[in-house]
Order: structure tokens, then sequence, then C-alpha cells
């Protein structure tokens, strides 16, 4: 783990957590393409509001990513890189656009947490982080959603 920031909130939570010292070092990540956005996700992650994430399968496709999996762990930054909390996964569906329901919108926790809200910005999302692969998002394209519970935070 490059971040040193990451590294050692890591730390911390196996300090209290020895159970997990021999899991696969935790990915480091922000949400969202932005600033704004990013600090503001990392923000509801650790009030527990935002409890999902989305990502487009061709985009972790075309980046040679692999699929999230239960029991991932994850350490959440603001977009400068300075780490925030761990959240660990949950759950993992695989689902098209159009399957999207209310209940995940409202997981994920973000805007007024409608459907409406979640269609839209996340269009947006899957629109420019297509784009620089010479592909568009569709309705029929797959969503990778990944639930999560945040784990652990400093306190004060």
């Amino acid at each position: 783990m490059k971040n040193a920031s990451a590294r050692a909130l890591w730390g911390d939570y196996l300090d209290k957590h020895l159970e997990h010292a021999f899991v696969e070092t935790p990915q480091v990540e922000y949400f969202c393409n932005n600033e704004q956005d990013a600090n503001e996700c990392a923000e509801l992650v650790k009030q527990g509001i935002k409890r999902a994430t989305s990502h487009s399968l061709l985009g972790i496709q075309y980046r040679k990513e692999s699929l999230p999996k239960i029991g991932d762990f994850i350490v959440v930054t603001d977009r400068e890189g300075k780490a925030q909390c761990i959240v660990r996964t949950t759950k993992v569906t695989l689902k098209p656009f159009f399957a999207i329901d209310s209940a995940y919108a409202q997981r994920q926790g973000e805007g007024d947490k409608s459907l409406a809200f979640w269609k839209k910005v996340h269009w947006d999302y899957y629109t420019k982080e297509l784009e620089a692969f010479g592909r568009l998002p569709r309705e029929s394209m797959i969503v990778v959603c990944q639930e999560f519970e945040m784990v652990f935070q400093r306190q004060g």
C-alpha cells in the first residue's frame, strides 16, 4: 500500500482486529470523478448513509481490474488521498442499468437518494468513464452493485 495515510489507518484497524492480519491488502479508493463529490461521498460513508457503490462492468474490464468480492476491504479516501475510513464488501450483484431499483439507489445514499437522481448521475459518470474506451453507456449495460459496511474510522 503506497498511500501512507491509508497504510496508517489500516494499521490502526489491524491493531484492534488481529483476525484480519492475513487478509489481502485492501484497495485504496475514493468515490466519484471530481473532488467535491469524492469528499462528500467519503463523509456519507463515515455517517453510515452511503452503503453502496456502482461500477460499470465494461469499465472494470477495460481497466483490467478484478470484480469486487464479498469480504474485500477498501480504505476510503478523500480526493487528495487522505484516509477517511475502512469499509468491507457485504454483497456484490450484477444487474443491467435498467434493473436498478429505488431501494438500491437509497443504499447508495447520494443526492436525494432517489432512483431518478441515481440514474442521472450514474449515466453521466458512465458516459465520461466509457468515453476513454470509445464506448457509450446503454440501458442494458451491466452495473456491478457493490454493497458494504463501514467497519473502522478514527475517533476524534
